[in-house]
């Protein structure tokens, strides 16, 4: 799921092509990705396109007469940039925004169909998709400790709980978690005041790192290869692989569609974190460190 440093690019481009363009007509080619019913695409036509913001991870198109398109990417929703004469890709097309100059594709990739888009009326409408929480590049040092200190979650789920931190999900958790050397799984309310301090610079550095990157990958073109898994980053979707920091094999925990990828030997001092499956599967025969784990897998591989 595109998270804040991939909107934030998105935005800044459809800002780039198209902000204060006319928009002609909003194009629906699934009907299920438009979840709301008032006011109606057609209200739409011949507005001008005068702001592009991201709401948590929302991209949100505002036009004129006070009209707001909330497009919600979901895992596989995507956005390109078309001509105006460009064929529109019929299975995988959502919707398209029909500009006097060119056409904002919006697309999905798979069966399932997650992105949505919702068209509000008014700034009390739009507030409405507004989860809460708080921008992560805009919050102080002392207002994110206070407010992540106060949580009585694991410190995955505090950091990707779109009420408490806007815009953060399982890719870049991943990445800030091993950045500040902090197990996903202890509890934001055992932190120390220097530990809450490393997870706050550790959120401003990956986050900014990342935009700047994407930033630099996408300078000369409309953002292409949007993608949850990327080779450079440091654990999230590299499970097996060495660690940047330490080379030791990154773990995972795998729950329903979702994983937390993690170093034991930086995160969690060399312990194995369970995971549920496996747990139960395993239950007493769960190893708890990396190297009963490599014991079990050499005595598997022996003849």
């Amino acid at each position: 799921m595109p998270e804040l440093p991939d909107v934030t690019v998105y935005i800044e481009h459809v800002r780039r092509v198209a902000l204060g363009h006319r928009l002609e007509q909003i194009v629906v080619g699934n009907p299920f990705v438009l979840r709301s019913v008032s006011p109606p695409a057609e209200e739409f036509a011949t507005t001008l396109l005068q702001s592009v913001e991201r709401l948590g991870k929302r991209i949100v198109l505002g036009f004129t007469g006070d009209r707001f398109a909330v497009i919600h990417l979901m895992v596989a929703g995507r956005l390109q940039w078309l001509t105006r004469d460009a064929t529109l890709a019929k299975k995988r097309t959502l919707a398209a925004f029909v500009f006097d100059h060119g056409v904002l594709q919006l697309t999905e990739a798979g069966s399932k169909r997650r992105a949505s888009l919702h068209l509000v009326a008014s700034q009390a409408a739009l507030a409405e998709h507004d989860p809460g929480g708080r921008e992560p590049l805009e919050i102080s040092e002392a207002e994110f400790c206070a407010l992540i200190g106060a949580q009585n979650h694991t410190l995955k789920r505090a950091l990707t709980d779109p009420r408490i931190l806007s815009g953060i999900g399982n890719s870049y958790s991943d990445e800030i978690l091993h950045h500040a050397q902090l197990s996903p799984v202890t509890l934001a309310t055992r932190l120390d005041h220097s530990e809450l301090r490393r997870l706050y610079a550790s959120t401003q550095a990956v986050l900014r790192e990342w935009t700047d990157r994407l930033r630099e990958q996408n300078a000369a073109r409309f953002p292409q290869k949007v993608t949850a898994f990327r080779p450079e980053m440091a654990v999230h979707g590299r499970y097996g692989q060495p660690c940047p920091r330490c080379s030791g094999p990154v773990q995972r925990i795998v729950y329903a569609s979702r994983e937390t990828n993690y170093c034991p030997a930086c995160q969690t001092g060399g312990r194995l974190l369970a995971d549920r499956g496996l747990s139960r599967l395993l239950r007493k025969d769960w190893p708890r460190s990396l190297e009963e784990l490599e014991r079990r897998r050499a005595d598997r591989r022996e003849p």
